[in-house]
Order: C-alpha cells, then structure tokens, then sequence
C-alpha cells in the first residue's frame, strides 16, 4: 500500500514546454497515438510482445516474471488508465506520468519509484531545441516507461542489447534498466552542448571579426537553450541524491552504484550548463567591445578630417575678406600661392598624424 507524503505526487505541470513540440507530435496534429508493447524477461531470455488489450496484461501478470512495459505516444490517456489497472497500478501514480509537460522529479515510495525527464534534441537549426517527455515507474516484477513521442523503436539500443543478452540474470534486472533508461536520456544532453559550444566558439569569433545585431540574436538563442536545459537538470541535483540517502528497497546494489555515477552526471551537465552560460555572456561583451571600437574608429577618422581643413579653412577664411589693403589680393600668382600653402600645410598634418599612428585601424583583425 502506498502512503505518500501529502502533495508528493500532486502533478506538477510547467507553465510550457521546455522546447519545441517533437515532429511526430506535429506530423498527427496532436499527440502521437498511443501503441504499447512489452518485454518479458522469461527463463529463456528477453522477448518482445505486443499489447492490443488489457486482458494481454493481465495475461503477463499471469507470468510472475519481470515484465517491462512500454506506452509509447499519450494520446489517449484514459485508454491507458484503464489497460494498467490490470497490472495493479495504483491511480495516484499515473497523472504525473501521463499529462504533460511536467517539472523533471524523482519521488521515492516505499514500493514505487517514479521518474519523469525530458528527452531533448535539435531542430534542422541548432538553435531550436525539441523535447517530448518521459516517464519512468519502477514497482515490485514492473518497470513502466511513458514515451510522449518515441524515435523510431523505443529504446532501441538498450532493447537489441537486452534481446541478444536476456539469458544472463544480472541483466534483467528491472531496477538497472531504470538506470540505464535515464541514463540513456541523460547522456543525450552531451552531444547538444557540444554541438552549442563549438556554435558559440564560432559566434565569439565572428563577435571579434565584425560584429552584426544577428549575432546578439544567436547568442541570445542559445543562451536561451542553455537555460531551458539547465532548468531540466537543476532539480535532479538533490533528488537524485536524496533517493541515495533514502536507500529505496526497490534498487539493487548495482542500480544503487549507478545512480551515484548519475548524479556526478548531473552535476557535470550542470556545470558545462554554467561555463556555456558564461560564454553566451562573453559574446554579448566582445560584441560591445568590438562595435565600441569600431566606433571609436569612425571618431578617429572623423577627428583627423576635421584635424586636416580645419587649418585650410583659417587659409580660406583670411583671404575670403575682401579689404582694400590687403597685399597678397592683387598678386597675379596669389590663387596658385594660397593653394600650394593649404597643400603644405595638410601634407605636414597628414605626416606628423601618421608619425603618431593614427591612421592605424585597430578594428582590422589581426
């Protein structure tokens, strides 16, 4: 019988989704239909079943063998209830399971372990993430896994390794497929912050290079993605450890090891989070940094022009005034003597500037 802590598994719904819809929920208009299938894990090794109806689990049950059940696509919710009522479920479990999308949560019970993650990826665009979520229940003989939108076969590579690897009793283990199924969605995140970092090494660079408004766009795409991702691990910093602390029945001394290499997982994606953070904040500096140059840049240039005429505008100015008395007014070589002066004089200006170095860009890339 379960006796959870009130409100421990109240459904926790996010106000939206951490990412984008997944295509397949885009492809049926809506959530993607609901399919489920089991794996029995027999005398004679792991086999695949199909389940068309509730009798087909009351059928497994009927088995006394480990049976981990696969819902994949959570279109329809109650259809779902009603087929798991057979494996003996208790209803208080399965909302946090089933309506999406929930906050990411490991809540320990006395026979039941429940787990709900988001599995995220990318877009044809790095810079649009997309996620779908996922749910895990561990109790007694029972492992249940909610997929809201599945790639493909579900689990495929922890499937083919089990159906080629069932005879051997340490892999059927229920409590280690937990662990390997969030690890699975857990080591999913190292591709797509490698993937951010090699793309804001190269934004940092282009910042340096020639700074454009697109650039601050893109760093603030990605610096919004890394915040979406940050938020899915910061909760499972303490859960996971708590879960260690409370030493659930339900998990193996293998399972137990395992979880606390996950947790040094966690905080490792938690960190690389923090250091793509600050780079998203490097960029936005360089960007200042670059246009406050290439500003000061235009000053400069602006400033030796105005440095150039101001000289030969004083020249132009004396002999603009038309006295009576003025000597150099009725020289016959009077224009050509005040044009060779304003040319000596900007040839002297432009020679002592460039001794002084300024006509260095010190916006070029070096």
């Amino acid at each position: 019988m379960l006796r959870p802590t009130p409100g421990a598994l109240t459904s926790r719904r996010l106000e939206e989704r951490p990412a984008n819809l997944p295509t397949e929920l885009y492809v049926h208009g809506g959530r993607q239909p609901s399919q489920l299938s089991a794996m029995v894990f027999g005398p004679s090794g792991a086999e695949l079943r199909a389940v068309h109806t509730a009798h087909d689990l009351h059928q497994l049950k009927g088995l006394g063998v480990p049976v981990w059940l696969r819902v994949e696509g959570l279109a329809h919710p109650d259809r779902i209830m009603a087929q798991l009522e057979g494996l003996g479920i208790p209803p208080l479990l399965l909302p946090p399971l089933l309506e999406v999308p929930q906050r990411p949560r490991v809540d320990s019970l006395d026979h039941a372990l429940l787990v709900v993650l988001h599995r995220l990826g990318t877009a044809r665009d790095p810079a649009h993430l997309i996620s779908s979520q996922v749910g895990l229940l561990l109790m007694p003989n029972l492992l249940v896994s909610f997929e809201e939108a599945s790639q493909g076969e579900s689990f495929a590579e922890i499937t083919g390794w089990l159906r080629s690897n069932g005879s051997a009793v340490d892999q059927r283990d229920l409590d280690d497929i937990l662990h390997y199924l969030i690890d699975d969605v857990l080591d999913g995140l190292f591709p797509i912050l490698e993937q951010m970092a090699n793309r804001l090494d190269e934004l940092e660079e282009a910042a340096l290079r020639r700074a454009k408004p697109r650039l601050l766009t893109l760093a603030f795409q990605h610096r919004s993605n890394v915040r979406r991702i940050r938020h899915q691990i910061w909760p499972l910093r303490h859960q996971i450890r708590r879960l260690l602390r409370q030493r659930q029945q339900l998990l193996g001394p293998d399972a137990l090891a395992g979880f606390s290499d996950m947790a040094e997982q966690v905080e490792l994606l938690f960190e690389n989070c923090e250091l793509l953070r600050h780079q998203c904040d490097g960029i936005s500096q360089a960007y200042a940094a670059t246009v406050s140059n290439r500003m000061n840049q235009v000053m400069k240039t602006l400033t030796i022009i105005t440095s150039i005429f101001a000289p030969l505008t004083v020249i132009g100015g004396i002999y603009g005034m038309n006295f009576d008395h003025m000597p150099e007014l009725h020289w016959r070589y009077g224009y050509a003597y005040a044009l060779l002066m304003m040319v000596l004089v900007a040839a002297l200006q432009v020679w002592l500037l460039q001794r002084r170095g300024w006509f260095q860009d010190w916006t070029a890339p070096r």
